[in-house]
C-alpha cells in the first residue's frame, strides 16, 4: 500500500498549478470541492506549494425535486449539482453564496425550489446558453475552478435492471429496489462540452466519486469521448470509493464491484488507484444506518491488487452522526496523487 508523507509542502514544489479534474455528481462531488477550495486558499499562503487549478465534470440528469421542475417547466439541463458545485468551490461563505443555496419553504410555484436554480434558469433563459449561464454565474460568486456539465444535451438516464425490467428517469431508478444491471442514456449519442475533453487532457489528476455509483458516477463515462478522453490523458487517475452502500444501486458491492460496474460501462476508463477509508464508523451510526439498508463498502486490497490497482488508504471518515467523508483529509491525499500526476507526465515528455 502506498505511503504518502504528512508535510504536504515537501512532496509538492513547483510553480505551475496542479490540475485536478472531478467527475461526478450529488453531495459526494460537492464535498469533494469543498475540501480542495479551503486547501486552494491554504496553499496560496505556503511557501513551495503549487497553486491548484481545479474543474469539476457534472452529471446534468437528475429528474427529482426543485431541479426535475425545471427541466419540465423550461425543458433545460438540471441546474442542481451544478449549483451545488458553485457553491463548494465559491471562495467564502458570503450573503450571495447562502443565497445561491437558499431554498423557499412556502408561496405558490416557489416552495421547494432553490434560488440558485431559479437563478441559473433565468440566466439560461437571458443568454440562450445553459453552459453560458453557468460561466456567469461563477463569476459572480467568484469561485475556485471551473465547473463543466458533461453534456449539454437534455439527457436522461434508462437503467435495465435485474428484473428484466427497464426505468426511465433518475428519480425512478433510485426509488426502485430491483437492482441496476445497465445504465443508458436517452438519446444514446451525447456530445460533451468540448472544454470538459481539454480539461481531462492536461489534467494531473482525475478523480471519478465518490457519489452514487450508477446515478452520479457512470453517467458522465456514458457521454460520448468522454470515456476516451480520461484513458487518452497522461494523467494520474483515482476512483474514491464511497464509504457506504446504497440501498437498490449497490447492495452487497465491495470496492472491487464498484470498478467493475464503471469498467462494464466505460471499458476505457481505466484507474491506476483506488482511494479508501480505514477508519471504523461508531456503531451508533453503522446501526442507523443498517436500518435503512445501508452498510460499510468492504475493501479486499488483494481483490485490487489483481486487478491492478494501487489502493490508498486513510482514515477519510468525518467525526459526527452522519457517514461522511473528512474533506480536509481527502484533498490534501488527492494533491499528492496530482503530485505524482505532474512527475509521471513530466518523465514521459
Amino acid at each position: 500500500m502506498a505511503d504518502y508523507p504528512d508535510n504536504l509542502t515537501e512532496a509538492s514544489r513547483g510553480v505551475r498549478p496542479l490540475k485536478i479534474v472531478t467527475l461526478g455528481g450529488g453531495t459526494g462531488l460537492s464535498t469533494l470541492l469543498r475540501g480542495l477550495r479551503d486547501l486552494s486558499a491554504e496553499l496560496e499562503h505556503a511557501a513551495g506549494a503549487p497553486p491548484l487549478d481545479l474543474a469539476a465534470i457534472v452529471t446534468v440528469s437528475d429528474d427529482g425535486g426543485s431541479s426535475g421542475r425545471l427541466r419540465r417547466d423550461f425543458d433545460i439541463l438540471a441546474p442542481g449539482d451544478i449549483r451545488n458545485c458553485m457553491v463548494a468551490l465559491a471562495e467564502d461563505e458570503t450573503l450571495l453564496t447562502k443565497l445561491f443555496n437558499h431554498r423557499f419553504q412556502s408561496g405558490k410555484g416557489l416552495e421547494g425550489h432553490n434560488f440558485g436554480n431559479l437563478f441559473l434558469t433565468a440566466l439560461t433563459e437571458v443568454t440562450g446558453d445553459f453552459h453560458e449561464a453557468i460561466k456567469v454565474s461563477c463569476e459572480v460568486l467568484a469561485i475556485r475552478g471551473r465547473i463543466f456539465p458533461s453534456t449539454l444535451e437534455n439527457v436522461r438516464l434508462e437503467a435495465e435492471l435485474h428484473s428484466g425490467r427497464s426505468m426511465l428517469g433518475e428519480t425512478r431508478i433510485t426509488g426502485s429496489r430491483d437492482g441496476i444491471k445497465q445504465m443508458r442514456l436517452r438519446p444514446r449519442e451525447c456530445r460533451p462540452v468540448p472544454e470538459a475533453l481539454e480539461a481531462i487532457a492536461e489534467a494531473d489528476l482525475i478523480t471519478l466519486g465518490p457519489g452514487s455509483l450508477y446515478t452520479s458516477v457512470i453517467p458522465n463515462l456514458l457521454i460520448s469521448g468522454v470515456g476516451a478522453a480520461v484513458a487518452q490523458s497522461r494523467a494520474r487517475k483515482a476512483y474514491i470509493s464511497n464509504l457506504m452502500s446504497e440501498p437498490g444501486e449497490t447492495d452487497g458491492y465491495s470496492a472491487a464491484d464498484h470498478l467493475r460496474a464503471v469498467y462494464d460501462h466505460a471499458a476505457d476508463a481505466q484507474v491506476d488507484v483506488v482511494v479508501v477509508n480505514n477508519r471504523s464508523a461508531p456503531e451508533s451510526a453503522l446501526g442507523r444506518y443498517a436500518s435503512q439498508g445501508a452498510f460499510p463498502v468492504p475493501v479486499d486490497e488483494t481483490e485490487l491488487g489483481a486487478m491492478g490497482l494501487t489502493v490508498v488508504a486513510a482514515p477519510l471518515l468525518a467525526d459526527g452522526p452522519v457517514v461522511r467523508h473528512e474533506t480536509d483529509t481527502l484533498a490534501r491525499l488527492l494533491v499528492k496523487l496530482a503530485v505524482e500526476g505532474r512527475r509521471a507526465r513530466d518523465a514521459s515528455g
